[in-house]
């Protein structure tokens, strides 16, 4: 009988969990206590379409106490139901409301379903966020290399944060408008003198249109000298120069060698010719005893001739080794 008294004293106890689980009274009560008009049946419902009912009443019981009138039940279960945060988005409507800015529930869930912290961008629109630049390098005229950082203070544009660029193209906007801004000085002392050109000359660029923020404004938190890349780049001219010029020396030289030996080449062929020719003529001398053109008495005449030459050659060059020595 005591078994049978403690299984019944179980199963009413789990049907009762199951009653309260589906059944949430405490929430009808705290709903009802804070003016929210929702139904037990209305939160029956809610856990037969998975939608958490803490979540939508706390929600409705925020918005209710901070005048938000016009949010519905329907509204937040459909905005929880497309994978929405609903206390982000009310959270958000309430700060917006309490700073009189413009949001709808409708463009607060379009951001929240965008994938941004709705949120978070109606904090920033109250209390705008500074954002420090990586260090920028661009180069003046004269050559001189500067190093720049740059604080941006910038606001949440809440009708562009749908579609809208974000930090990073901010960054890197900022970031071209510094390198153009000092690559038009005419000297690096120009920017060294006066840095809040660069943010002046910024600023009027517009850098945040279409972008999801709005910029208030650039300063130039510090500048840095770097290298001279103009001396460099000179350095690195000159240097081409002298290969260009050792290039066209090398190769003016090769072809000098080569017409070298190309002329050695021709003499050679034509001293070969000359001992060629000059192995004829004995031949021809011999056809021309045979056939009586040349005679004994011709021949001698022709050697006396070959050896007068010779003669005087020998005659006309010194003797290595005795130009200095006197004739006796």
């Amino acid at each position: 009988m005591d078994l049978l008294l403690l299984v019944t004293i179980g199963i009413a106890f789990v049907m009762l969990c199951i009653f309260f689980y589906y059944v949430p009274f405490l929430m009808w009560i705290s709903a009802k206590v804070s003016g929210v008009n929702i139904s037990l049946v209305q939160l029956f419902l809610m856990r037969i379409r998975k939608v958490p009912p803490g979540v939508i009443t706390r929600a409705m019981i925020e918005a209710h106490k901070a005048g938000l009138k016009s949010l519905t039940r329907d509204e937040l279960e459909a905005h929880y139901l497309a994978g929405g945060h609903v206390e982000r988005v009310v959270h958000a409507l309430v700060s917006a409301s309490k700073a009189n800015i413009d949001l709808t529930f409708q463009m607060a869930t379009a951001i929240d379903l965008a994938g941004r912290d709705v949120f978070q961008a109606v904090q920033m629109s109250v209390n705008p966020k500074v954002i420090d630049t990586p260090p920028v390098t661009a180069v003046a005229k004269d050559g001189i290399q500067l190093i720049a950082k740059a604080r941006v203070t910038v606001r949440a544009n809440i009708k562009q944060l749908v579609g809208g660029a974000g930090e990073e193209t901010i960054l890197a906007r900022v970031g071209e408008g510094i390198v153009s801004s000092i690559g038009s000085s005419e000297s690096h002392k120009t920017v060294l003198e006066n840095p809040d050109s660069i943010s002046k000359l910024v600023l009027r660029k517009g850098l945040d249109a279409g972008t999801a923020f709005e910029i208030l404004s650039i300063d130039i938190a510090d500048i840095d000298i770097g290298k001279n890349i103009g001396a460099v780049l000179q350095m690195d001219q000159a240097q081409a120069d002298k290969n260009i010029a050792q290039a066209k020396a090398e190769e003016r030289r090769a072809m000098a060698v080569a017409l070298e030996q190309e002329m050695k080449a021709k003499a050679q062929e034509a001293r070969a010719k000359v001992i060629e020719a000059e192995a004829e003529v004995p031949k021809a001398m011999a056809e021309a005893f045979r056939s009586g053109n040349l005679g004994i008495m011709d021949y001698y005449r022709m050697k006396n001739i070959e050896a007068d030459t010779s003669m005087r050659d020998a005659i006309s060059k010194p003797v290595e080794g005795n130009q200095n020595k006197p004739i006796k």
